[in-house]
């Protein structure tokens, strides 16, 4: 599977974007994605997560109620949805795939990485 991952920029504090995770090569509907990020000096931590099983997610505590990770299978393609941005989501954004009906947390676990996307929000 190769991912591409767009949707990045620079927002003022409480705006919105929306990252897309395009993947090629297999069918996407089998595989569980995850959405990570890394601000400079920190490590790449779990943002959202998503299975194929309805219902299947997870957010970490910090964006919980500020964004949702969702999927076009059709499309091959996952989306975060990111509201009420804040200063400190400012990282590099990566999405990440493997086959599996339910979401997965650890970084380790996943086979297939996007290159990154910038998400910078401004003060």
């Amino acid at each position: 599977v190769q991912l591409q991952a767009s949707g990045g920029g620079l927002v003022q504090a409480g705006g919105s974007l929306r990252l897309s995770c395009a993947a090629s090569g297999r069918t996407f509907s089998s595989y569980a994605v995850g959405w990570f990020r890394q601000a400079p000096g920190k490590e790449r931590e779990l943002v959202a997560a998503i299975g194929w099983s309805v219902g299947s997610t997870y957010y970490s505590g910090s964006v919980k109620g500020r964004f949702t990770i969702s999927r076009d299978n059709a499309k091959n393609t996952a989306y975060l949805q990111m509201n009420s941005l804040k200063p400190e989501d400012t990282a590099v954004y990566y999405c990440a795939a493997r086959r599996g009906s339910y979401y997965y947390i650890m970084s380790r676990e996943y086979e297939y990485w996007g290159q990154g996307t910038l998400v910078t929000v401004s003060s």
